[in-house]
């Protein structure tokens, strides 16, 4: 079968593997379409933490089933989508339900080669059905329910200001949800294009454009009280440090990014504020069945979020393109 590798940072190949073959409990799937993610990029870049290459990418991943096991409510021809987490099942997260951050965790596609081929085999219960959402709704589910969790282990209610600094694709799903959760969200970026999705497809209230008087400008807005959640999805280590500053009295700050690097806040700001500090990692099965729904009614702009595509085999020449941020990508999505 074809697979795309990164054997180092800025080169790409396609190669020729062995079909998968399922083992015990494992679902055989065909994978038809591919989500691109930040992550995927920064592994082409070389300044992905954790990882070491050859690495074949893809962990937002749709497909049909090939192969069941025994006595599986999956059948040959389902949709599926694949939730990329593969988690050990015994640790103190996983007895606890936070399978998300295993211990052990591989995340395919960055500790462990994922879904970047034409077959795949993965346990059954990393393999869900999708139902009638498609295809491409299916692989836009893991990305989105990034988004889901942060705002979900926010607690951030209904009439609440949520500002999201970041509005990359996890900026954009966290943007959804808050809204969808019913509150007064606020897009800071510095990317015109990103922040008029997040006003105009989205639903962001308002949204501010990263330069000298943002500070000010998100202080009016909010009479000076900031913003009951501040969501970090910027990957970068100043803006989360900056983030602190937005954050109302008795708010919470939540770092959906991660860096590479150690992060400081000011002790005093951050305790006379009573702060309350997440960190967001991966998703839960409850924040895909929310993203789920979301698609199912009508709330996910598909056509506006997926803006490129390519097949499988033109990763090689189209990721260049796609990384430089004239190319606008917001979601690029691989047809197998």
């Amino acid at each position: 079968m074809r697979a795309v590798i990164c054997m180092e940072p800025g080169r790409l190949e396609v190669i020729e593997r062995p079909m998968p073959v399922a083992g015990p409990g494992e679902v055989l799937v065909r994978i038809r379409r591919i989500g691109v993610c930040g992550t995927d990029m920064h592994i082409y870049q070389g300044d992905q933490p954790y990882l070491s290459y050859p690495r074949v990418m893809g962990h937002e991943l749709a497909g049909e089933v090939a192969e069941a096991p025994r006595g599986s409510k999956l059948k040959a021809g389902d949709p599926v989508y694949v939730v990329p987490y593969i988690a050990c099942g015994s640790c103190i997260a996983c007895r606890a339900g936070k399978t998300n951050c295993c211990m052990k965790l591989q995340v395919l596609g960055v500790h462990r080669d994922g879904g970047m081929c034409e077959y795949l085999a993965l346990p059954e219960a990393n393999v869900f059905p999708a139902g009638d959402i498609g295809l491409d709704a299916a692989a836009m589910v893991e990305f989105l329910a990034i988004g889901a969790h942060a705002v979900a282990r926010s607690g951030v209610r209904a009439g609440q200001r949520a500002l999201v600094v970041g509005a990359g694709p996890i900026g954009m799903g966290v943007i959804l949800f808050a809204r969808l959760r019913g509150a007064i969200v606020t897009a800071l970026d510095g990317r015109a294009e990103r922040l008029s999705v997040a006003r105009d497809a989205l639903g962001a209230s308002s949204i501010v454009s990263l330069g000298p008087d943002d500070a000010a400008q998100l202080a009016a807005e909010t009479n000076g009280e900031f913003y009951d959640a501040v969501f970090d999805a910027t990957g970068n280590a100043n803006a989360m440090q900056r983030g602190l500053s937005f954050v109302a009295h008795g708010g919470a700050l939540i770092y959906v990014s991660l860096v590479r690097q150690d992060i400081a806040l000011s002790d005093p700001e951050f305790h006379k504020r009573e702060t309350t500090l997440y960190a967001s990692r991966n998703a839960l099965p409850a924040d895909f069945e929310t993203v789920l729904a979301a698609f199912r009614d009508g709330h996910v702009p598909i056509a506006t979020l997926n803006t490129h595509r390519a097949r499988l085999e033109e990763l090689p020449e189209r990721m260049p393109q796609w990384i430089a941020p004239a190319a606008g990508v917001v979601k690029a999505v691989l047809e197998v």
